[in-house]
Parts: C-alpha cells; sequence; structure tokens
C-alpha cells in the first residue's frame, strides 16, 4: 500500500474539515457564548496539520482499492480524532474519551450520547454536534470526491469503500458527478425540511438542527427530551416523512426530481421498506393503544414516529419506548437491526440485504426437495449475483459476531445484560438509544472508559459497512 498517497491526502481532507469548523465558529460568533475560540484554535489545528501532511508526503500517484479502504477509515477516524477537540478546549466535556465518543458519534450519524444536560451547551457546540451529523449522513469522503479535484483519480475505490449497500448505484459515467448529484439531492431536502420545521414552530435554530438530525439520520437534539420537547403533532409528522425519505436509497429522490415518481414503487426495496413501517406501526399503535393509557391517534401517532425513528436508525425519540408493551419493544428491537435502505444515510443490515438473505433461505429450502433445480435469488426483474449474495452472508456473519463479541465485552465491562445488549445494537447499528441504562431517556455518561472506546469502533464499523475497517486489520490487506 503507498502510504505515502494515503497521507497525502489524509492531509487534504483535514485542510478540508478545518475550513468546515468555520461553520460553527460564525455561529458561536453570533451568539457569544464563550466558544468562538475553541472553534478557532481547532481550526487552526487542523489547517496546519493538513497542510503539513500535504507537504510533507506530496504524492501525484492513483489510488487503487487498498489505497481507497485505508483511506475512508483513517479519513472518518482523523475527523472524529480533530473534531473531538472543540468540546475539550471550550471546557463543555473535559474528557478526551467522552469528547471523542460524542464526536463519532455524531459523524457516524449514531447520535449516542454522554451528556447528561444538553441545553447547558453554547449555540456553537450544539450546531457542531449537529452539523457532524450532516457531514457524515451522506459521506465525508462523498463530499470531498464532489469538491476536490485531487480525489477525483481513483474516487471509485473511494465511493465503493463509503456508500452504505451491497453495491454503490452510479448516477453518472463520472463519480465526481454522482457524488454532487447526491449531495445536491440532499441539501437541497434538508432546506425543504429547515423551512417547514421553521415554519410549523421551531426557531430558526432548531430547524437547522433537527433537520442535520434528520436527514442524517443522525438524532442529535438540541433539547434533553429530543423532538418529545416540542409535543406538536405537525413537528412529530415533518419529522417523521423527512426521516422516512433519509432511510430510502437517494437514488430514488434523484429519479422522482427528474420526473419518475413511480421509482418508488417500482423498487421493491422500498417496498419492502414501506411494508415494514407499516406493520410495525399498527402492532405497536394496537399494543399501545390498548395496554396503555393512549388515544387511538396518539398511539398511532407515537408508533408512526418511533418505528420510523428506529428503523431509519434515527434514534429520535418522543416516548419512553421501555415503559410500552413486550410486542412493542419486540419490533422496535428487531427494527434496530434491519436498518433503512442501501443508498441511504441510515444505519443497520439494510432493507435490501434482508431481502435477499430472505429469499436466499427460501430457495435453500426448495433445493432440498429438488437438488438439480436452478434457482437465482431474483430481486424484482433483476437477478442477484451469486458474488453480491456471498457477499451479504459474509456481512450478516461479520455483523452478527461482532455484535455477540461487543454484548460480551460490554458484559465484562460491568453492564447487566439488558444494556449490554442495547449498548452494542444501538451503536453497531448507528441507532443511538438503546435497552436498559442506555434507553431512550438515559445516556452513555455511565460506561467505563475501555467501554467508550469499543463502542466508539463499533459505531465506525457500522457507518462503514464492517468489511471497510476490518479488511485493513487483516494480515492479508499489508502484504505486497
Amino acid at each position: 500500500m503507498n502510504i505515502r498517497l494515503v497521507l497525502y491526502i489524509l492531509g487534504a481532507l483535514l485542510i478540508f474539515m478545518g475550513l468546515s469548523l468555520l461553520v460553527p465558529a460564525m455561529v458561536a460568533y453570533i451568539y457569544q457564548e464563550g466558544d468562538l475560540n475553541s472553534f478557532l484554535i481547532t481550526a487552526g489545528i487542523t489547517i496546519v496539520a493538513g497542510l503539513l501532511m500535504m507537504l510533507v508526503f506530496r504524492s501525484k500517484e492513483e489510488i487503487r482499492i487498498k489505497e481507497g479502504f485505508a483511506l475512508v477509515t483513517l479519513g472518518w477516524l482523523f475527523f472524529a480524532l480533530f473534531g473531538a477537540l472543540p468540546f475539550v478546549i471550550s471546557g463543555f466535556i473535559p474528557s478526551y474519551t467522552d469528547a471523542f465518543f460524542e464526536t463519532m458519534s455524531g459523524f457516524t450519524t449514531t447520535g449516542a450520547t454522554i451528556l447528561t444536560d444538553i441545553e447547558i451547551l453554547p449555540h456553537g457546540l450544539l450546531f457542531w454536534r449537529s452539523f457532524t451529523h450532516w457531514l457524515g449522513g451522506m459521506g465525508i469522503i462523498l463530499l470531498s470526491l464532489a469538491i476536490l479535484p485531487l480525489l477525483g483519480v481513483g474516487g471509485m475505490q473511494l465511493y465503493r469503500a463509503e456508500v452504505p449497500g451491497p453495491e454503490a448505484d452510479k448516477l453518472s459515467p463520472r463519480i465526481k458527478d454522482t457524488a454532487k448529484i447526491l449531495w445536491e439531492v440532499y441539501l437541497l431536502i434538508s432546506v425543504i425540511e429547515a423551512v417547514l420545521l421553521y415554519a410549523a414552530g421551531m426557531n430558526i435554530f432548531d430547524s437547522i438542527c433537527h433537520t442535520f438530525g434528520t436527514m442524517a439520520t443522525g438524532g442529535f437534539s438540541t433539547k434533553n427530551a429530543s423532538i418529545g420537547y416540542y409535543n406538536s403533532a405537525p413537528i412529530d409528522y415533518i419529522i417523521i416523512i423527512f426521516m422516512l425519505m433519509a432511510g430510502t436509497n437517494f437514488s430514488l429522490h434523484y429519479k422522482a426530481l427528474r420526473g419518475k415518481v413511480f421509482a418508488y414503487w417500482k423498487d421493491p426495496e422500498a417496498v419492502f421498506y414501506i411494508f415494514l413501517v407499516y406493520t410495525g406501526t399498527l402492532i405497536i399503535g394496537i399494543d399501545i393503544f390498548v395496554f396503555r393509557d393512549y388515544g387511538f391517534f396518539e398511539a398511532i401517532q407515537k408508533g408512526l414516529f418511533q418505528a420510523v425513528s428506529i428503523i431509519t436508525t434515527t434514534g429520535f425519540g418522543t416516548d419512553d419506548y421501555e415503559k410500552w408493551g413486550a410486542s412493542a419493544q419486540v419490533i422496535l428491537f428487531l427494527f434496530m437491526f434491519f436498518g433503512g435502505s442501501a443508498g441511504s444515510t441510515g444505519g443497520g443490515i439494510k432493507i435490501i440485504r434482508l431481502l435477499i438473505l430472505v429469499k436466499f433461505g427460501i430457495n435453500e429450502l426448495k433445493r432440498m426437495l429438488h437438488p438439480s433445480a436452478v434457482l437465482p435469488v431474483r430481486i424484482g426483474k433483476r437477478t442477484v449475483p451469486k458474488e453480491i449474495v456471498g457477499n451479504i452472508t459474509g456481512f450478516f456473519m461479520f455483523y452478527m459476531a461482532l455484535f455477540v463479541v461487543g454484548v460480551m465485552v460490554m458484559s465484562l465491562l460491568g453492564l447487566d445484560f439488558l444494556s449490554a445488549f442495547g449498548a452494542v445494537a444501538a451503536t453497531i447499528g448507528n441507532i443511538g438509544p438503546g435497552l436498559g441504562s442506555v434507553g431512550p431517556t438515559d445516556n452513555y455518561a455511565h460506561i467505563p472508559v475501555v467501554g467508550k472506546w469499543v463502542l466508539s469502533f463499533l459505531m465506525l464499523v457500522g457507518r462503514l459497512e464492517i468489511f471497510t475497517v476490518i479488511v485493513i486489520l487483516t494480515p492479508v490487506f499489508w502484504r505486497k
């Protein structure tokens, strides 16, 4: 692997991050709450570090597959390492471990927090938390591909390593144009949501921050009670609609904007995704209507909000779902693993992978009765190549293995079984709130230091879809 090339491009990414820190710096300047210097100092450190790396490791070689995997993994890691500095320098999160956890949670759109009182943070830091969501939602490397010319060569390797799903859709022959298209769609939908939230009663600052959290399926809120703070049906339904959109493949949004509005209904993954949301909402709604003190329409509203919030891995909340019945909690727990669609900003296993695994399993049952039958896996009219089916099977095995190992580690660190289960499911799935002591009304502040680093690793692995991170930890990767 060309380490020199990797460090050179990482330097360019750090410069980009340093410049992005000037956005929350402007917010800090407007509100004058004492956090401005923390952004300016961090921006200076990050830009200088980036410039030094570019000068020392200057390289013009092409990015190959190994460099692609290394760049994506290390790029996200560097962003979290430097992005944590404003919290530490400002003194609002004095522990670097806690600051790193919060920042990794932001960039990976997990939404797990160590903060016990979110509302005491100054506006600049609150904006930075949410802004990390928005940058990480569509992908840091993807944004860099759209705006940094030097990433154009070998950019497909970066695109494949970062974009979620078994296959990366190309909307244009040039990967840079594909990146621009996806970010333009992402920006357009974000602006529309922010305007609607403002019209529904949020102030400008909160509408922008909650838009960042929604479109990135991140879940960081500016309020301790999350969306429940507003107690507003219009706000709930606006966020529901945009969470659903964020959990849908963005290539479908692009097609719809070009006039192909029926693209959603022709896509098997999108149809299955909506079916799961509908079924989950129905079960949850009936559960909390019959067994809890909720009116019918309130039960449907809260059930729909929480079902969409969890399956899209957003993690916003309007109620404490741990007080709901067993059937509602089982649905939400399953949704923690399902995740959004491929090509969306959602985490989890992804709907298309589940659909392919189900069809593959059914085919294997048929093969027991008809050993000589040719039974390809089909999604709609497309036949899924055996290589993709194999990739998905391997992904699922790695995902579950990491989940089991994560639960064992967190249990050894002192968490009860339910909390360990919930913490690992919520971080590897990039959801945020879990179960037990890390439930929707709790936080991760009590997790031991080692546990926070383990969960931070799981957030990164979950966001980059396991293989991208795991492959660089194998001896084979480093052999010539």
